[in-house]
């Protein structure tokens, strides 16, 4: 199974010498570029929508001067009481008092309290880059148990070619790509997606995996696995936090599938002749108390293709704000017949890369490709 080893960063501390790492940023740096990305970044994290938009109605100064004022607010909003007080102390400092002179027992002084202005926002600055960097760590062993958690390659079905790949929008994400091997000539293969992103959605796709790995090989049904995978999610879930899941079963040469499509993106299987759209048939799992499930059947012959993905590759949004779309999605997907499953995917992916250019992808995106093969094929 494909899916990330390791997120942009990660790896031991070194220590070289600062001449050395001010050399190496001027070398992979691309001014323009790369600071521009970073205060949009800024932007729009500090920055909510409803604030965008009054922006919008602005001149050009006036905008200027606002954003100014809302990001500082909007910083200081989110920083502790203490650092958030010498972060006005070093303003005051820098911008009010400036060179201060006075007298204390008789004895004159004067100091610049700018340098200790800045020296406070040092302070400052270290303090929120240790606790980044305590995150990090934390979250670098959420991702090497989460990595852990995956398959590691992809199921080996007679009669079946299945290609699988995640990636997470940062360093944890909460898409779910797993499969099970039932009894001795079936397999299960799922591809889930939590509401959200990071360390919270990946908990509860980890959840997840272990709620489907337990039911999976006891459920009499599809049905009866989305309403009692359901049960769990509504009965342990968090407001507001659901998952979508697509969830099929593959028997040893035989072309009939059987699958449950709980609230997400449809799957496509991609015929000879058409194309035929699996949409959703059940609500999404821990978003109402006893919603009905259906289990669907799916009938492949040799060569087509059922082609499974999370909505981290259609709402892929570009410099321009599009989306990839539905719509782009399907104009590829009549070139992907004759192709090997890994070739579709890497096709999918070529694509979507492209399409993003310089943007980072703000949501996981998962793949499952299943190609259905002649009985003599291995």
């Amino acid at each position: 199974m494909d899916k990330q080893d390791k997120a942009p960063g990660e790896g031991k501390f070194r220590n070289p010498s600062i001449p050395r790492i001010f050399v190496d940023d001027v070398r992979s740096t691309r001014f323009g570029r790369d600071y521009w990305k970073e205060l949009k970044e800024l932007y729009y994290f500090f920055l909510d929508e409803d604030s965008r938009n009054r922006l919008a109605g602005m001149n050009r100064v006036r905008r200027a001067l606002t954003i100014l004022w809302w990001l500082v607010k909007s910083l200081m909003s989110k920083l502790s009481p203490g650092r958030r007080l010498m972060v006005g102390i070093a303003i005051l400092f820098t911008f009010v008092m400036g060179d201060t002179s006075f007298a204390l027992f008789g004895w004159g002084f004067s100091t610049d309290l700018r340098v200790w202005g800045t020296v406070l926002l040092v302070i400052v600055l270290m303090l929120e880059l240790k606790d980044k960097l305590v995150a990090r760590d934390e979250i670098q062993i959420a991702r090497e148990v989460q990595m852990a958690l995956l398959p590691s390659e992809n199921p080996q079905i007679p009669g079946w070619s299945v290609w699988c790949y995640t990636r997470a929008a940062n360093h944890v994400g909460g898409d779910l790509v797993d499969y099970i091997e039932l009894d001795g000539f079936r397999y299960g293969v799922a591809l889930g997606d939590v509401a959200g992103k990071g360390l919270g959605a990946a908990l509860l796709s980890a959840k997840l995996q272990a709620t489907l790995r337990a039911l999976v090989p006891e459920a009499a049904s599809l049905d009866d696995l989305g309403a009692r995978t359901n049960a769990i999610f509504n009965r342990d879930g968090i407001d507001n936090r659901f998952a979508t899941l697509f969830y099929t079963e593959l028997e040893h040469h035989s072309g009939q599938l059987r699958y449950l499509n709980a609230g997400h993106n449809p799957a496509y299987a991609i015929r000879k002749d058409s194309i035929e759209k699996l949409g959703a048939s059940s609500w999404p799992l821990g978003m109402l108390p006893e919603p009905s499930y259906e289990e669907k059947t799916l009938e492949l012959q040799p060569s087509e293709i059922l082609l499974i993905y999370s909505d981290g590759l259609t709402e892929a949004t570009n410099s321009a704000d599009e989306e990839f779309g539905e719509e782009r999605l399907e104009a590829m997907l009549p070139e992907f017949r004759g192709l090997e499953p890994e070739q579709i995917g890497d096709r999918l992916l070529e694509e979507v890369d492209q399409f993003l250019g310089d943007v980072r992808p703000t949501d996981d995106l998962s793949l499952v490709v299943i190609v259905k093969r002649q009985r003599s094929d291995r």
